[in-house]
């Protein structure tokens, strides 16, 4: 049986792998939601002009987005190897521009598959 290093990304929480997916693809939702149908009703008059779907998705889109951003960075810290501040920061801002969020998670999960099958280098 192959060991890995202490530290590799099988020792990264599994838990904390999916918790990040759950909280990125919800955030990513909400982003959509607040784009493309609240802001929408709030600045088309046609649509009744009405600020309340803004001000309600808007606030729960901010507390999403600081669950992600500690999810991010808590992989960021606990992944081998470590990831680089670009790819951290790529992934963090990737919360803020609508559907970018489902292309870093994807990056995220595929990159963490790929870790662990990878043969360690201890053998």
């Amino acid at each position: 049986m192959r060991q890995r290093p202490a530290g590799s990304v099988d020792d990264m929480s599994p838990k904390l792998l999916m918790a990040y997916r759950v909280v990125a693809v919800i955030t990513g939702i909400g982003l959509i939601a607040l784009v493309c149908v609240a802001m929408p009703i709030k600045y088309v008059a046609a649509l009744g002009g009405n600020p309340a779907p803004t001000a309600v998705i808007g606030q729960i889109h901010g507390y999403l987005y600081m669950a992600y951003l500690v999810l991010t960075l808590a992989l960021a810290y606990t992944s081998r190897p470590r990831w680089s501040l670009g790819k951290a920061l790529l992934v963090a801002l990737a919360g803020t521009i609508p559907f970018a969020v489902f292309f870093a998670e994807h990056r995220v999960v595929t990159d963490a598959r790929a870790q662990t099958q990878a043969p360690s280098p201890l053998g």
